[in-house]
């Protein structure tokens, strides 16, 4: 062996054997490289070569690569860096990976190319594709009707949009479609007369349709004098607290919302998967029409997906508590989703902004929040949990996050599912299952109190208001014997009618 590695002359029987680079096949058992003599420090032993480089000895450079690696230098020049390869077990075969990072040598995918690059956010592109489809059709609808794309007649709308009439007859969440009034179903006498949703004017045949003629989708029941605020049947659109949705009041309006939907919004669906991000941005926008139209003004036309927004921004707050200590700049970042939120809370102060649909959708988002999203970090190394990356349902068992893992096991075995659990894990899993059972009864009481109850709040009216210039009062619907006079006020996002009249 000693005279095999030190070998240095020539040997006539294999002429390959004094020159590396003259091999003709490396499957030949009967040619071997050449190696030079190294000093070796393995104890006595010097017939044991130590290559200086790092390379190992019993490696034959001209055999066929078991992995692929970068290309080796040329043995002829003396300043060619030296590549050595990771070393593999060629018997072993390599895990295939779970997880959908970029490859180290990867191209970055730049410009339109990214956003469908690793997990694609469907749900963010389908939900805004069909928002700037129907706002298309408000547009379109606005100008059959009025003979403009935009209302300008009474009124401009600042947001650059329809008119309030028509937002309504294509399902903005408006009350009198959707259930008893005071002084509508219960009025002594009279008639009352609503605007067309194709009026121009405050005056004339504009002003001179019916409840269902306004509500469109079918019409309700019309109102009488001399009737009872339980009279049945009623005005039930329910789909009123749904539909808004996808309505928006102006060019605005929808741009901000879009920018934010598919900035925050998309990086959120990316973070947490399509069936969560689905769920909070649906729940977090009914929720906040139903507060709408417990504490709002009665005569609001509410429109816009800005409550599933606040949802999700509710989510983002979450996630950086949940993740502090981990974060390069938290308060960075926490200073500009608070930035984010108080901006937006302080413009739904404004005289026609709806802040209950932002108030409703963040307390959604931080409910559903906590039930959804992962554990906090410090709780879960508390705990001795750890939780892998989101993934979607049906995903790999090896890429299943611990929440679909946890549901297996506790299908299979209920027991052993809470068998060795911590106290903190109990209490954290206490708060969650009372924060969902408390927004599931706040829904439902909401609801109860929309169609049965009709109770008020004097001071809720704050929280969407300032009370200045008689701010606080705009939006209501207010009934008069005594004046047939119809006063259209548009301010902001949402248009408010007052007052309407008995004719």
């Amino acid at each position: 062996m000693a005279s095999y590695y030190n070998t240095s002359t020539t040997n006539n029987n294999h002429p390959g054997y004094n020159s590396y680079t003259t091999h003709t096949s490396p499957f030949d058992d009967n040619q071997y490289p050449s190696y030079p003599s190294y000093s070796s420090p393995y104890n006595n032993l010097s017939h044991q070569p130590t290559p200086s480089d790092g390379r190992d000895p019993f490696q034959d450079d001209d055999a066929v690569p078991m992995h692929s690696y970068h290309a080796k230098h040329s043995s002829h020049s003396s300043t060619a860096p030296v590549i050595t390869p990771e070393y593999k077990d060629p018997f072993v075969r390599d895990a295939k990976s779970t997880t959908r990072s970029r490859p180290p040598n990867a191209p970055v995918v730049k410009g339109w190319r990214r956003y469908f690059t690793g997990r694609v956010t469907w749900v963010c592109y389908f939900l805004t594709l069909v928002q700037i489809i129907v706002f298309i059709v408000e547009i379109a609808k606005n100008a059959v009707l009025t003979k403009s794309p935009i209302e300008i007649h009474p009124q401009f709308n600042p947001m650059i949009g329809p008119s309030p009439y028509v937002l309504i007859n294509m399902g903005a969440r408006y009350q009198p479609c959707m259930h008893n009034m005071h002084n509508v179903q219960d009025r002594a006498s009279g008639n009352i007369t609503w605007p067309c949703p194709w009026a121009t004017s405050n005056t004339g045949d504009d002003a001179k349709c019916t409840l269902s003629q306004l509500c469109g989708f079918g019409g309700v029941p019309e109102p009488h004098a001399g009737g009872s605020i339980t009279d049945h049947p009623y005005p039930n659109q329910w789909y009123r607290f749904i539909i808004p949705i996808f309505l928006h009041a102006g060019i605005i309006h929808i741009g901000f919302n879009m920018l934010l939907q598919m900035t925050l919004g998309r990086d959120m669906e990316r973070s947490i998967g399509s069936i969560r991000f689905t769920l909070v941005y649906f729940s977090a926008g009914i929720f906040g029409f139903v507060l709408g139209g417990n504490f709002a003004a009665t005569g609001i036309a509410s429109t816009g997906c800005s409550g599933s927004l606040f949802g999700i921004m509710a989510l983002t707050l979450l996630e950086l508590l949940y993740t502090w200590r981990e974060r390069p700049s938290p308060i960075k970042d926490l200073l500009f989703i608070l930035v984010d939120v108080i901006v937006s809370f302080v413009l739904g102060l404004l005289p026609g902004l709806d802040n209950f649909s932002h108030i409703g959708g963040f307390l959604m988002g931080l409910v559903l929040g906590i039930c959804l999203l992962r554990s906090p970090n410090a709780l879960r190394r508390r705990t001795g949990e750890d939780e892998p990356p989101y993934s979607s349902v049906g995903a790999p068992a090896a890429t299943q996050d611990a929440a679909s893992q946890g549901l297996r096991v506790f299908i299979k075995q209920p027991a052993g599912f809470f068998k060795g659990r911590r106290a903190m894990w109990w209490v954290w899993w206490i708060v969650r299952a009372l924060a969902l059972l408390g927004v599931l009864i706040g829904f439902i009481v909401l609801l109860k109190n929309f169609y049965v109850w009709r109770t008020g709040c004097a001071w809720c009216k704050y929280l969407s208001c300032i009370d200045v210039n008689n701010w606080c009062d705009v939006g209501n619907l207010q009934f008069s014997n005594t004046t047939s006079k119809r006063d259209l006020l548009a301010l902001g996002n949402s248009i408010f009618l007052e007052p309407m009249t008995l004719a």
